[in-house]
Parts: C-alpha cells; structure tokens; sequence
C-alpha cells in the first residue's frame, strides 16, 4: 500500500523555517495536487517525500515505514521533475530503461518495461529517437515513461508541465488524468496553476507561508473556502472580495450599497461586525442572463466599466464598495462601458469571511 503519511513535517534552513510542522495523509492510490503561490513550501515538502531534502522535524512514512532517513532510491517512488531531466546523448529507449540498467535489472524486464511504458504513453514510433528529435510534450511523456518503468509505489510531479504553452498544457493534463487511471498508484502533484488543481486533483492541499490552509475535493474547496487566501486563490476568475459590515440583517458596503445576510449565515454574524463579503463573478449577473429561476437572491444596479466578450459569455467589470467586482453575463449581448444593468446577486452562493480573521464565519 502507497499510503503517505506526514506528521508535524518541519523544514529549516538554518534557523529560517520555511515548512511549519505540517500533518497530511495520502490515501493509496489517491491524486493529490500541493498548489499555492511562489514560496508556499509545496515543492520543498515534495523534495522531502522524495528523499531528496532531509526533513528538520516530524515523520515521513510511505506504507506504513517511516523513511525519514531512507536515501530516495530506496523509497520505492518515482520523480517527474519541471526540466525533465533526460540524457541528451541517449535515445528515448536508452532514457526510459536507465535507471532500470543502474540498478542491474534483467535486460529481458527491463525490455518489456519500455516496451509497456512506450505503450500506454504513446511512444512506440519515437523510441529510437534522442531528446532533441521531439517536442516539449514529448519530452514530457518520455519523463513521465521513465518513472513508469520502476513501477514505484509513488509518483511525485514537481511543477512538469510549466515548460509548456497553453494548449500543451491543457493537452498533458488530459495524458496526466489518463496515466493515473490506467496506472493505479498514489500521485503528489505540485502546482502554482488552480486550473491544473482543480482539473487533476482528488484532494487538493492549498498551502501559505509552509503551513496548510485548506484540504479538499476541488469542489469542497471552491464552494466552501476556510479563508479569504483560500477564496481569492481557487477559482478563475477570483471571487470578489468585499469590505462590508453587519447592521440590521444586512450587510453594508462602504459605498451605500447594502445586500441582505444570507440566510443561512445569519445566525453566524453579530450588528456591528466587520466582514468581507465574498461572492463569485459567475453569482452576479445581469438580469435574464445568468442565474435560474428560484432560490436566495438580491439585486443591485451597477456601472459597467469594461467588458471582456468570451463567446458564450462575457465577464463585465464594475465598482463596489469601491473596489473592482466581475461579474459574468451568459447568453451575451454587447454592452458598452458607463452602461448601467440590474445585476442578480446568488445570496445561497455568497460567503462572509471575518475582516479581522479572513476566516469563514461559516467555518466557526
């Protein structure tokens, strides 16, 4: 069983502490994505599931065996790494059966290995090529096929596709989502991307400053945010994030504007409190071109700054509480700048976050 385990994880570099005693446990055959901005400590705490930094604090086990001082050789796990890291002068039959010739494999396996990994990724017709010879998404599979070969018990992914443009990227996901259900083990998957999260994960570990914000299924973190980081860094575009504050059911706005306490968080607020409201651009809409009939709403008249059409939607730009706010028209139809609309306002879908705290007061 490839289950990992890691308890009050401690990272630090002399007397700086950049991973701040971190407990997780990744289930056995679980996709699990790291994501957070430059600096997190999602790509340190990887290196040291691989071995490949020693760990200041804590426990590390992989199946149940703490490997805290195991080299990476002998934890049993294979790393793809952002440069892909392929011999330049070796064929890509020669690169996906190397670390297999180090360890001193039958040749006869270590043949059929290759010719099962070159398989399912694709690469039967490249093999005799060398690294120079294919494209990025190329080498990315070759990479990918030489962790395959080991038939580890892990595969860790250290940001493999940022190398890549757009459209690859969105095309290696797809090859990454199938790899894992054909190959059932435990994946680590560190990400700066949400869209990559979101897309990839099982469970989705969003981290800050080496400690863990929120553990979640994508939607469990997209529709129940822990905090305003949580909130404005899953989901494209972000949530909106508003200064407000609580006075008589209602929540009101630095610029005079005022929405009602969505009622399921009434009972979780106090008159007086100063909160951020937060609401998603695709729950504020024009009227007759977003929300369904029924449920919690409001309306608001607003300004529209700017538009950016998209084909079947389009995200306007507009002012409240005297920050910048998106919100989503569907079924679109142009509009111009200066150009006032009656926006719906999904109350059941707002979140209201402490001001002092930036914790969901749905959390509390």
């Amino acid at each position: 069983m490839a289950e990992i385990t890691l308890d009050k994880v401690v990272k630090r570099y002399g007397k700086l502490e950049v991973v701040h005693g971190i407990d997780l446990k990744i289930a056995h055959n679980e996709f699990v994505v790291l994501v957070g901005p430059s600096g997190c400590g999602k790509s340190t705490t990887l290196r040291m599931i691989a071995g490949l930094e020693d760990i200041s604090d804590g426990a590390i086990r992989i199946g149940g065996d703490v490997v805290n001082d195991l080299p990476p050789r002998k934890r049993n796990i294979s790393m793809v790494f952002q440069n892909y890291a392929l011999y330049p002068h070796m064929s890509v039959r020669e690169n996906l059966g190397f670390g297999l010739k180090i360890a001193k494999q039958d040749p006869k396996m270590i043949e059929e290995r290759v010719a099962e990994a070159a398989e399912t990724l694709g690469l039967d017709a490249l093999l005799d090529r060398t690294p120079a010879e294919l494209s990025g998404g190329q080498r990315q599979r070759v990479a990918m096929g030489r962790a395959i070969v080991r038939h580890p018990e892990a595969f860790l992914f250290d940001e493999p596709l940022s190398n890549l443009d757009a459209k690859l990227r969105v095309q290696m996901r797809t090859e990454i989502k199938k790899l894992h259900q054909k190959v059932k083990t435990t994946v680590v998957y560190v990400t700066h991307d949400q869209v990559e999260a979101m897309t990839l994960a099982d469970r989705i570990v969003i981290m800050r400053d080496g400690n863990i914000e929120q553990v979640g299924t994508p939607m469990e973190v997209f529709d129940h945010p822990l905090n305003t980081f949580v909130a404005s860094f899953i989901g494209s575009p972000p949530m909106n994030l508003l200064p407000a504050t609580v006075r008589g059911g209602a929540v009101h706005f630095t610029d005079g504007k005022s929405l009602p306490v969505p009622s399921r968080l009434a009972g979780k607020v106090r008159d007086g409190q100063e909160v951020t409201f937060g609401l998603r651009p695709d729950d504020l809409t024009p009227q007759g071109h977003g929300i369904a009939e029924g449920g919690e709403r409001a309306q608001m008249e607003l300004e529209v700054i700017l538009s950016e059409p998209l084909g079947t939607e389009t995200i306007l730009y507009t002012t409240i509480a005297g920050q910048e706010a998106q919100g989503k028209m569907y079924g679109p139809r142009p509009v111009s700048p200066g150009e006032r609309l009656v926006f719906d306002v999904a109350l059941e879908k707002a979140h209201l976050f402490d001001a002092a705290t930036g914790r969901s007061v749905a959390a509390d």
